[in-house]
This record gives structure tokens, C-alpha cells and sequence, in this order.
């Protein structure tokens, strides 16, 4: 397993002994990234916490997009297998729901439960790519986009407005569902197009069966929500600088944080590929990345420490888009490596011998 210290290499005693000192020193550290297995997550938060620290998953802005419409009016959601055996119209908001596998799944499989059984399945978009390999209706999306469209939907679908443009024949399809469902991803909806969507589906369920499929956010989000929810009741963005979690969106986001120089030392955790963020080498950092990643290198940051991928080599716990759950993930190609639970217990450890706690 390769780690640097300030660019050279080092073994990672030396590079362990290294990061607790940099963090020690710190007086508002940042946990960032939380791109882990659920172990190195919840090793993030025990830390985190003999730190004083607060912590932001790299899945933030997908995470809270849907968390400030639950917050506020709730949700109305399905699954993947109810979507592909029951649903007999199926609406696909934005581009991002026609990457991977998902809708080309929906569109294959005949409905097998349910009233609409043996039914044929209508498959419509609004604001997506014109995917000429699937058989669907597209709609275009208003110049303001998708929220926008999605106000404007909503209007006609509750009579506000009339007319015979194409949001009004879509919102005449999506009341003649039996058991209709909309696909998206929350961080491209953005949190006003969630909030909008969730009070769309209210609005067909006063006639209809109407449900949404989000997509999960390929960094992990999913698992941290629960994993900070069963640690600290709260969501993700938490800080442990007065003793007790405390939950802020915009205290603790991480960007803000560094960008106003209110912190003053980070630590990076993506065992799992994760965009690199802007402020990465703007100030005192440890990086604890996947072997194998473009990070896995001595000027990513003063502290760099590799460990083994979940599900590559080494095994996790991580969430399972198909079916919906944290599910263990076994390792595809194993390898004797340290996972980030256990580099980060190992910094815990010399935090603590060093006197280190909130």
C-alpha cells in the first residue's frame, strides 16, 4: 500500500504518525469527500468526533437537493423491481435517468403485476436526450428548465392553465396512469424541482396511483444519509466542534467552509472515485484514496495514503442502486490491502494518544 508525506514516499506508520499531526494541529478541521464503504464512513464519523470536526459527503448537493423536499412535504416513492413489473406509464425527467441500464430495463420488460398487467407500457420524457433506441414520447423543457417545466406541468395538471400546448397533453397522460412512475436524479432537478415534483405527484394522486423513482448519486450519499441518521439523528453535514452533532446545510459545507477560511486543515476520504475537489492543495490536507485512482499520488496532498477500493479489493458494505439497500459487496479482485476504516482508526488511535479530543 503506497503513502507519501510531502510528496516523498513513506510507509504508512510514517505516514499515519504524519496525518494525526497535521489534524492535531488544526484548530477547524473538515472531514470531506466520504466516498467509503460504510466501515471508512463510519470510521469518518468517530474521528470526526475526537476531532471537533465537521463532516460533508462529496454527494452533498444530491443528498440535500431531496432532503429539503422530504423535509417539507414528504415523499411519494417506489422501487426499482415495482417500476419495472407494475408500472404502465413511466415519466423520465432530465438526461441523467438514460445513463446505465435503468430505462432501457423498463422499456424491455412486459408489466406483470397489478391492474395494468399485460398492459402496454408508455414511456415519456421531459427535457431528455432523443433517444432514438427506445420507443418514447419526448417533451421539450422550458427555456428555464426543468423546475420550470415542472411548475408549468403542475398548472395544468391542477387547471391553472389550459391550452392545447405539449404540457398539457402530457399532464393528460400522466392522469390516465394506472400505476405511473417518475424517474430522476435529484441533483440535476436541483431541490426546487424535487419540491415541485413531489407536490405533482401529490396533486395526480387525488385521481391516480403516481409515485417517483429517484436515482441514487453514485458517491456513496445514500449510505451516509443512514449512517449519520442511526450515528447522530441528523443528516450528514454535522459538526462535532461543540461536543454534541450539530446538523447545518450550510455551516458545514465544506466548499463554503474553505473557500472563507473559517477552516484550516482537511481530510479527503475517497476510497471510492470521487471528483476531485477545487480546494484540494489549497490547505493543510490528508488524502486517504483508493488504490489505483488518479489521487493515488505524493502531490495530491501533504498526506497521501491509498487503500483497497470496496468492492474491487478489497469487500464492504455499500448502497445497492438495483435493489435499493446497503448491501455487502464482495471484493471482485482481492488484494491484500488496508481499508479506510482502518487507516482512519489508526489515526484515531494516535490522536488519542496524543491527548487529542474534543
Amino acid at each position: 500500500m503506497a503513502a507519501w508525506v510531502k510528496g516523498g514516499a513513506a510507509d504508512v506508520d510514517a505516514a499515519v504518525a504524519a496525518a494525526a499531526e497535521l489534524l492535531a494541529a488544526a484548530r477547524v478541521p473538515v472531514l470531506a469527500g466520504l466516498n467509503a464503504d460504510v466501515a471508512g464512513l463510519r470510521a469518518a464519523y468517530r474521528l470526526a468526533e475526537t476531532l471537533g470536526a465537521s463532516l460533508d459527503p462529496v454527494a452533498g448537493t444530491s443528498v440535500y437537493a431531496e432532503l429539503g423536499a422530504l423535509s417539507a412535504g414528504g415523499a411519494l416513492t417506489t422501487t426499482r423491481a415495482e417500476t419495472v413489473g407494475r408500472a404502465d406509464v413511466v415519466l423520465i425527467l432530465g438526461h441523467r435517468p438514460w445513463d446505465g441500464d435503468l430505462i432501457g430495463e423498463i422499456a424491455a420488460a412486459p408489466i406483470r403485476r397489478g391492474r395494468a398487467s399485460g398492459s402496454e407500457r408508455t414511456l415519456l420524457s421531459l427535457g431528455g436526450p432523443q433517444n432514438g433506441a427506445i420507443r418514447h414520447v419526448a417533451y421539450g423543457a422550458d427555456a428555464g428548465g426543468l423546475a420550470v417545466s415542472l411548475g408549468h406541468l403542475r398548472a395544468f395538471a391542477k387547471g391553472h392553465l389550459a391550452g392545447e400546448e405539449a404540457l398539457s397533453d402530457l399532464a393528460k397522460r400522466l392522469f390516465a396512469a394506472q400505476y405511473g412512475v417518475v424517474v430522476y436524479d435529484a441533483e440535476e432537478l436541483g431541490e426546487l424541482g424535487v419540491e415541485m415534483l413531489q407536490g405533482l405527484i401529490r396533486d395526480l394522486n387525488e385521481t391516480t396511483r403516481f409515485f417517483t423513482l429517484p436515482l441514487a448519486d453514485p458517491f456513496q450519499g445514500r449510505a451516509a444519509v443512514q449512517l449519520s441518521a442511526w450515528i447522530t439523528g441528523q443528516a450528514p453535514r454535522v459538526g462535532f466542534g461543540r461536543h454534541l452533532p450539530e446538523h447545518d446545510p450550510w455551516r458545514f459545507d465544506s466548499a463554503r467552509q474553505i473557500a472563507a477560511g473559517e477552516a484550516d486543515a482537511a481530510l479527503w476520504l475517497a476510497a471510492l472515485p470521487a471528483p476531485r475537489p477545487d480546494w484540494l492543495g489549497t490547505l493543510p490536507t490528508v488524502a486517504i484514496v483508493g488504490e489505483g485512482s488518479t489521487e493515488a499520488a505524493g502531490e495530491t496532498a501533504e498526506v497521501v495514503i491509498t487503500v483497497g477500493v470496496p468492492g474491487e479489493s478489497v469487500g464492504g458494505a455499500l448502497w445497492n442502486q438495483r435493489r435499493g439497500v446497503i448491501a455487502y459487496a464482495d471484493a471482485t479482485a482481492p488484494a491484500e490491502a488496508e481499508t479506510a476504516a482502518d487507516v482512519l482508526a489508526r489515526i484515531r488511535d494516535r490522536l488519542i494518544e496524543k491527548g487529542v479530543s474534543c
